[in-house]
Parts: C-alpha cells; structure tokens; sequence
C-alpha cells in the first residue's frame, strides 16, 4: 500500500478519534435529562421528622422555595436501614425528608413555620394514627445558626396560645441522614388514590384545620434583592474587553494563564458586574483544568444553571442570577462531598479578599474564615 492510499485510510480514523476524544475531554458527564436533577444538591439543607414520610414529602413540596424533597430515616444507628428495619421499632430512626430550599425565596425560620403547620407537636407517640417512635417529630439542624433559629421557632409556637398540651418536638443535631426505597419517594404521586384515602383517614388536615384555621397559611416575607438593580450598561463600561467576551458573549479564557485558578488566599468571588456572591475559597480546589474551581457555591440563589449545546454536544452553563454574566460550565466529576466540578473563568469574578469583606459590604461572610 502506498502513503497515499495510506493516508486516506487513516487520516478520517485518526480525525474521528480526535473528535471522540475532544468530546469526551471537554463535555460532562451530566446526561439531558439529568440538568434539571442538579438543582437537588443546590440550596440549603433542612431535615424533619413529621410522621409518615409521605405526608411531610408531599407537604413540604408545594411550598414556594423548596427545590426538592426526599423521603427517608435518619436519627438512628443502624447503617443503611430499610423501611422494613425501621418499622420494627429497634432502629432509633425516624422516618424523615431532607429538604432543599433557595434561601432567596424562603428562610430557615420560614421553612419552620410551614414545619410546624404539618405536625401535631405535642404528640410524643407519633403522628395521627401513625403510632411507634419511627413516626415522632424532630427537628434536625445543621449548624449553630440552625439551633439557634429553632430554638426560637419552637418558642414562639409554645407562646402562640394555639396549643393546650407541652411543645414535645425535640431539637436535634443532624446525622447521617439513608435515602428511603424508591417506591416511597413521592408516594403521593405515584399511588394518589391510596395516598388520599390514607391522608383523609388519618385526621391531618382536618387537625391542621381546627389547630391553625385562619393562620394555617405561611406568608412569606419579601426577600432583599440588594443585586437586582445594578446599573449593568454603567458596569459594563469599566470591563476589559475579556471579560466583556467572557460574561456577555460566553467566551472563554486561557486555562493556567488567568488571574484566580491558583490562587491560594482566603476569601470569596462575586460577579464581576453586579457584585452578587458566587463562591467561597472554603469550596475551592485544584482541579487541574487551570480554571478556578469550586465544588458548591457560596450563595446558591445566586447560580442559574442552563442547557448549552453550542459545541455540539451538551454542557451545562453556569450563569449569575441578577447580572446574567455567563461564568463558566458544571461538572459532574468533582470531589466529594458534592461530587460537582463547578468550573469558572476568572474574568467574570471579583475576589473579595477576607480582610475586606466588612467594608466591601460582604461582612456577614467573615465568619467563614474566622480562625
């Protein structure tokens, strides 16, 4: 065979190969059907025990706010129990959801007000005819701040005057919290005849009813959007041309050869336009691309996430909520304990060292990085 021959043969093979390859390089592994799925590790984190999963699981879903909702045990100490394990009562679990919410939509403290409207709290034996310690209430709280605003949560509805007997509700301390089987993750949608008929018989709606009547709705409290009203155009004029390629024509910079994507010093990046929080140096890794990398954001409300297929395949956009700065792309091959490789372009962030933060108007974030 000779080299010209030759080469017609291998030169398309070697030209699909790259292309193969390229693709597999620069495009996640997130599948279509899976960005929606990405909002559920975004936002804060609640935990409750409210009775029968079921119940809680459908509740909590209608509120405005909340992302997502999974239904399961936690509280116990028993490794990866199965409903079955549970209902025996030998476990200490509880039957739980773990709770997402955009804290730009809805606060903690408001997430406890619709908590304690699917609740009979001063039942220590369980939750209308749901009997057993596996069907008793709890608050889980995740940190400090979570204590603290439960705490008074619980003190406010012990002073309400909407409940005769003792608060019984326990605050407690989070832990491992075991996904329940499938078949009880949205029950209520999967099986509404038997979930209704169920929900009537056992006596919660109309005990919610009777206990809160004109209170029984949550109004929710206007959040600051300190972000929202950014003269953007004016903003825009004090950019370079990169970053005005990179956040308004999602252009891309140089990887190993821009401002951030070693950078070691403690502190949190905001957009480059509106100045909203992004990310924090706590959740930034080296992730070998020469990109800045986090493994979450700072400020969940504040990432917009969007399909991108401009080169082809899929990739998931990450853009700013108040500025629409395009930032860079998500990944889904990070570390643990999200497992996400949110890869960002320098030139669409401001870094706000820590020693700055109070008077950049940033202070609520130095407790991040108090030694």
């Amino acid at each position: 065979m000779n080299i010209k021959k030759w080469s017609l043969i291998v030169l398309p093979l070697l030209l699909l190969f790259l292309t193969v390859y390229a693709s597999n390089m620069w495009s996640p592994k997130i599948k279509a059907s899976s960005t929606q799925n990405m909002a559920h590790i975004q936002g804060e984190l609640a935990t409750f025990a409210g009775g029968c999963f079921w119940s809680t699981e459908s509740s909590f879903e209608k509120v405005p706010g909340v992302i997502s909702v999974i239904s399961g045990f936690t509280g116990g100490h028993l490794d990866n129990p199965t409903y079955n394990d549970v209902i025996t009562e030998t476990t200490g679990h509880l039957e739980s959801v773990e709770v997402r919410y955009d804290p730009s939509v809805i606060s903690y403290d408001e997430i406890l007000q619709f908590y304690w409207r699917t609740i009979n709290p001063t039942d220590a034996g369980g939750q209308f005819y749901d009997r057993g310690e596996s069907y008793t209430t709890a608050i889980f709280v995740h940190n400090e701040e979570q204590r603290q605003i439960a705490e008074a949560s619980k003190k406010a509805v012990e002073a309400s005057g909407k409940f005769t007997k003792p608060i019984v509700t326990p605050i407690k301390t989070a832990s491992t919290f075991y996904k329940a089987e499938e078949y009880h993750q949205d029950y209520y949608l999967k099986n509404p005849d038997h979930y209704d008929g169920y929900r009537k018989a056992s006596g919660r709606d109309a005990y919610f009813e009777q206990t809160w009547g004109a209170d029984r709705e949550v109004k929710l409290t206007p959040k600051e959007e300190p972000y929202k009203n950014v003269n953007k155009a004016e903003k825009l004029k004090a950019l370079t041309p990169l970053q005005l390629d990179v956040t308004q024509h999602e252009g891309t910079e140089s990887p190993y050869h821009n401002e951030y994507w070693d950078s070691k010093l403690e502190g949190i990046y905001v957009d480059i336009v509106s100045g909203e929080p992004l990310f924090s140096s706590k959740d930034k890794y080296d992730s070998g691309t020469g990109w800045p990398s986090f493994t979450q954001p700072l400020e969940p409300g504040n990432i917009i996430t969007k399909e991108d297929r401009s080169l082809g395949g899929l990739r998931v956009e990450v853009r700013s909520k108040y500025a629409d700065s395009h930032l860079g792309h998500l990944f889904d091959d990070g570390p643990r304990p999200t497992g996400l490789r949110y890869c960002m372009n320098s030139a669409s962030m401001e870094f706000i060292d820590k020693a700055d933060l109070e008077k950049r108007g940033y202070g609520k974030y130095a407790k991040l990085f108090a030694s």
